[in-house]
């Protein structure tokens, strides 16, 4: 299998929208209603988010294709934390030093185990590291085990919590940080 990755283009909106809607609610906790993962893609995975994302300097979003077909997605996100509780957080376990957010990383469910993540989380750090910023981010919900396995081989480690709204239901997330540089 072929797997590569790059930047994603304004061109993309559309295809980074329909990765969403087949993958957001992977990462939702078993439980929550499909009404309410609908409602949040449609409120902030839209083809018009996408869009205005990928418009916006303080982001980066990769796409990653198996075989040429795109297969999973992520997106980094520079600037001040929005959430002062985070900001604390991450500000106190990275020392202080520069960070950016890795807000997204989602992978069609038929690739996972196949290589395809790995490749994608290395050429997203590449590209975190490539900001200037010392220590890449993450919340990731508290009971998604298959991510948390993932991030920790990847080296981010967990550093506080955080509170994500899907709907009307607040879920719990760990917020997880690695160093980008040796």
């Amino acid at each position: 299998m072929s797997i590569t990755t790059r930047r994603a283009e304004l061109s993309d909106a559309a295809l980074l929208h329909d990765l969403a809607a087949l993958t957001f609610g992977l990462a939702c906790p078993p439980g929550t209603l499909q009404s309410d993962i609908d409602a949040f893609i449609a409120k902030n995975l839209s083809a018009d988010n996408f869009r205005a994302y990928l418009a916006d300097p303080e982001r980066i979003v990769l796409l990653a294709a198996a075989d040429g077909v795109p297969v999973g997605y992520s997106m980094l996100v520079g600037g001040p934390i929005a959430d002062p509780e985070v900001a604390a957080t991450v500000a106190a376990a990275s020392y202080g030093k520069s960070s950016i957010e890795l807000s997204k990383f989602y992978l069609a469910p038929d690739r996972h185990g196949s290589g395809v993540a790995a490749a994608l989380m290395a050429a997203t750090l590449t590209e975190a590291a490539g900001t200037g910023a010392e220590f890449c981010w993450l919340g990731v919900n508290q009971r998604n085990e298959r991510a948390a396995k993932f991030y920790t081989k990847q080296g981010f480690e967990v550093v506080g919590v955080k509170r994500f709204l899907v709907g009307d239901v607040w879920h719990d997330d760990h917020v997880r940080l690695r160093p980008l540089l040796p």
